[in-house]
């Protein structure tokens, strides 16, 4: 058997600290190695598998858009994907346009330049984007000025834009940064992913909204974690009463495989023309295939409101843990099927506690240091959630 570690150190850049697993296939709600170990995937590659791994749905429309065509270019009409926008405008703004694209750093990249274009085109003077203290938008370079962790932005050049940064949910900075400059965008993720999963207050988005619409700034969400229901809603935003300008969106749209794009609204919808942007692979006729089933399962085969009640199982049952281990989980935060434990552990140790989970065969993540981020299928089952607080359980209690 290939030793597949050594060979990947040798031969792939280590942009990524990895587990010590090598998956060989997936199944459900599980990933299993090569040894024929099952593991339970809280972790979704990153919230993108939102329907678990090899969906029989998901796999028909695979087959069936693969016999068809695989890639056509843009210079072409793409069926699966004008359908697929069609689906989002109607589920969200209700007039608008989209733009695909491949992954959600593209996704910001496509904001940034909709955003100068709509500046040029209306000759406003405004300059520049809000954005919030430890979120993230991505990794390529107009992203990654978006992007408000140090430990991703380092000391890599930076590009022209003027970014204006405000503490998670304190309005009065906000207002104040904006009645001092002139902003062209708030962008905002309504819970903060990598950052904590760390949720936005309704007065904090309704305050965003009001200075939006007073000053002609465009108003922005970062949907690509919190989005195709993972939070309870289609897009985090409709749990509000909230009419953002610019949707940006990736992850589970693709059912699996690499897909984005951003959700334009009346006021950008035609901003671009032909030539302003563009890219090679996308949209993927595949990709957006798989995007038309996922809708078609979360929303008329009802897995968007099963998995809410089991998200709202799986919530209960982690308060009560919290409850009991109250020295160690110090808060809850999140909503729906995005979940970030708070706890007082130190790096050492919830590495080894994600270790532990690993060798009980629950895939588990951490981000901001001691965060642990759950992003579960939305085709969990309770059986499922409870296997998982009993191991829980069981690691809170040999560490108290």
């Amino acid at each position: 058997m290939a030793d597949w570690v050594s060979l990947d150190r040798e031969y792939i850049m280590s942009t990524y600290s990895r587990l010590p697993i090598i998956i060989d296939q997936a199944k459900g709600n599980y990933l299993i190695d090569t040894n024929q170990k099952r593991y339970l995937d809280l972790f979704t590659g990153l919230a993108v598998n939102i329907l678990g791994h090899s969906h029989p749905y998901l796999m028909n429309a695979l087959r069936a858009q693969a016999e068809r065509f695989l890639h056509i270019s843009n210079f072409f009409y793409n069926t699966p994907a004008i359908t697929l926008a069609q689906r989002l405008i109607k589920e969200t703004l209700g007039e608008g346009k989209v733009y695909f694209c491949s992954t959600g750093a593209e996704a910001t990249e496509a904001a940034i330049k909709s955003i100068h274009k709509w500046t040029v085109k209306h000759q406003n003077e405004k300059q520049g984007v809000v954005v919030l203290k430890n979120s993230f938008h991505g990794r390529t370079h107009g992203a990654l000025r978006l992007t408000r962790q140090p430990g991703i932005y380092q000391d890599f050049p930076t590009l022209p834009i003027k970014i204006y940064e405000v503490e998670i949910n304190d309005s009065e900075s906000l207002q104040k940064v904006c009645e001092e400059n002139n902003p062209a965008a708030i962008l905002v993720e309504p819970i903060l992913g990598a950052g904590g999963i760390l949720p936005l207050t309704p007065d904090f988005l309704q305050t965003v909204q009001s200075i939006c619409e007073a000053k002609d700034i465009l108003f922005c969400l970062d949907e690509i974690q919190t989005g195709v229901g993972r939070t309870g809603t289609l897009f985090a935003y409709q749990a509000y009463d909230l009419r953002p300008d610019l949707i940006l969106f990736a992850k589970g749209i693709g059912g699996g495989l690499p897909l984005g794009g951003i959700i334009a609204g009346k006021k950008l919808m035609d901003t671009f023309a032909p030539g302003d942007h563009g890219t090679t692979f996308s949209p993927s006729p595949l990709s957006a295939a798989l995007g038309n089933a996922v809708l078609d399962v979360l929303l008329d085969q009802n897995q968007m409101e099963i998995g809410k009640e089991v998200a709202d199982f799986l919530w209960s049952e982690l308060q009560k843990l919290q409850r009991e281990f109250g020295n160690i989980v110090e808060q809850i935060n999140g909503r729906g099927m995005m979940i970030g434990i708070v706890t007082n552990l130190d790096k050492s140790s919830i590495q080894t506690l994600q270790q532990s989970f690993l060798q009980e065969g629950i895939l588990i993540n951490v981000t901001a240091g001691t965060v642990i981020r759950l992003l579960p299928p939305l085709t969990l089952t309770k059986q499922e959630v409870s296997h998982f607080i009993t191991i829980f359980h069981q690691l809170l209690s040999k560490m108290e």
